[in-house]
């Protein structure tokens, strides 16, 4: 590496955040960068460590070469830096915003608690490529002639329609939402990632001729069979977006909601959009002045804490079934593998209550409002623990406890039984296809992302776009120059 000693000179450091007084103020991204010194230290306490189990699919979905790039930021060699990134990730601007850096914990430096800032390290890259011009439309030399149709402008959708279409192939993104970006755009929220680096994207993939097709639900507003008939491959790749059902009584209440319809109508009033179009839930969720209670451990919820903050919520309570995790993990027994620890994420710093190894029993109200949560300690099994019953004042109440597969009134409810579904222990339901060729059980139809392995991270939904654009291509031309 560029300097072999620098772990043991150079000490970790980490981009820093506004004050949470200050960043609940507003709906913007909130780190403060770090100066290209900085980052070249940071840079140089990659180590030769021998098996970097960073980039491996341990630490990495989409493989990056991380001590290469770390490397090359060392010496100071930006343009080269974006490009290696660039050869295994089309959207480090995204990934290094919100993956949750499983690279992190991989890093041989965590056994010491001092992991390389990896993820400070790969956003810095992107954005410094864009402000040096070294990101621009790479189009095909010449076209193949064959078109391609994606269901769906998430990061996986989006992934595979800039690889197919730098290879020459005319490539159609079927959106339902007005503009790219699936939950990336409209689940996330803007003080995580600013829609703006989404919308850039777009521009990049529009110079290389793929075209983008907005508010149109295939399956609906367009069938497959007409997308069949009309392109010689298709690529679902709409998401995982239906939510998983609580079965918590009074669940009807007003003042109930599922998490991602708060999310979406947040991100569309940021945005300036309508934020009853698209089906989207029409009855306006605002958190100002209320106590708020999120049901759920994830990031999703931690989303809501974020957002009902910033909306100017009283009090903000996250109920959490899982017993409350340990402050530091047992290094031997689980690196270089994610770690069940404490975590704290900067929505939950804001100032939210946090209640761990509790069970939400019933939301209660009056006159059909919701007025509070009751909850109860529960034991290792999850079970009630008799008489541990209490109330948590509530205003609002957002269930945040994942999802359970695609939307059914699309795609799923068209192909009906020609589609093969398959469903996980929890009866979570996803379209089968394997992770070679990607192909589903319909002709000429396969599948990506979140609909394929279930609710995931972008860095998952980026390396299936990619995968799935290799074995389309591969299809369509008998040989191919794409990477898995």
């Amino acid at each position: 590496m560029g300097k072999v000693t620098g772990f043991l000179e150079i000490d970790r450091r980490t981009a820093k955040y506004q004050p949470a007084s200050d960043r609940i103020r507003h709906f913007k991204e909130f780190s403060i960068p770090m100066s290209d010194e900085a980052l070249r230290d940071q840079a140089a306490r990659c180590m030769d460590c021998g098996v970097p189990y960073c980039h491996d699919s341990t630490g990495c979905p989409i493989n990056n070469q991380i001590p290469d790039w770390n490397d090359l930021v060392y010496n100071n060699d930006w343009d080269s830096a974006i490009k290696n990134l660039h050869s295994t990730n089309n959207f480090p601007d995204f990934t290094g915003r919100i993956c949750p850096a499983p690279c992190e914990e991989a890093c041989t430096l965590n056994l010491e608690d001092i992991p390389v800032t990896i993820k400070t390290i790969e956003h810095a890259i992107a954005d410094k490529a864009y402000e040096s011009g070294y990101i621009a439309p790479q189009p095909a030399e010449k076209k193949t002639g064959k078109k391609v149709a994606i269901i769906g402008s998430g990061p996986a959708g989006m992934a595979a329609a800039q690889q197919l279409g730098r290879v020459g192939h005319d490539v159609h993104l079927y959106e339902r939402e007005s503009k790219a970006g699936g939950l990336l755009r409209f689940g996330i929220p803007d003080f995580k990632m600013e829609k703006h680096y989404i919308d850039r994207r777009v521009k990049q993939m529009e110079g290389e001729g793929v075209t983008f097709i907005y508010n149109t639900n295939i399956g609906v507003d367009k069938t497959v069979e007409e997308l069949k008939a009309e392109y010689d491959a298709v690529l679902y790749s709409g998401g995982s977006e239906t939510p998983r059902e609580s079965g918590i009584p009074g669940g009807e209440l007003n003042g109930v909601h599922d998490a991602m319809p708060y999310l979406v109508q947040q991100n569309k009033r940021v945005g300036e959009e309508d934020i009853q179009s698209n089906g989207w839930q029409s009855e306006e969720i605002l958190a100002g002045a209320k106590h708020v209670v999120v049901v759920g451990g994830g990031d999703t919820a931690s989303d809501c804490v974020g957002t009902a903050f910033r909306q100017g919520a009283v009090k903000v309570t996250q109920l959490d079934i899982r017993p409350q995790p340990p402050e530091m993990e047992d290094k031997l027994a689980v690196w270089p593998y994610w770690a069940t620890k404490m975590r704290t994420s900067s929505s939950q710093a804001e100032g939210a209550e946090r209640e761990f190894q509790v069970g939400t029993l019933e939301f209660v109200g009056e006159d059909g409002v919701l007025t509070g949560v009751k909850c109860c300690k529960v034991d290792e099994n999850r079970k009630p623990i008799a008489g541990t019953e209490f109330i948590i004042q509530a205003d609002l109440a957002f269930i945040a406890i994942g999802f359970r597969g695609p939307y059914e009134d699309s795609v799923l409810s068209e192909l009906g039984d020609t589609l093969e579904i398959g469903a996980d222990r929890r009866g979570s339901k996803s379209v089968t296809a394997d992770e070679m060729n990607y192909k589903t059980s319909v002709d000429k139809l396969w599948a990506a992302g979140d609909v394929r392995r279930g609710q995931s991270l972008v860095v998952w939904a980026i390396r299936e776009g990619r995968q799935a654009a290799r074995a389309i291509d591969l299809e369509l031309m008998g040989e191919t120059v794409l990477p898995r």
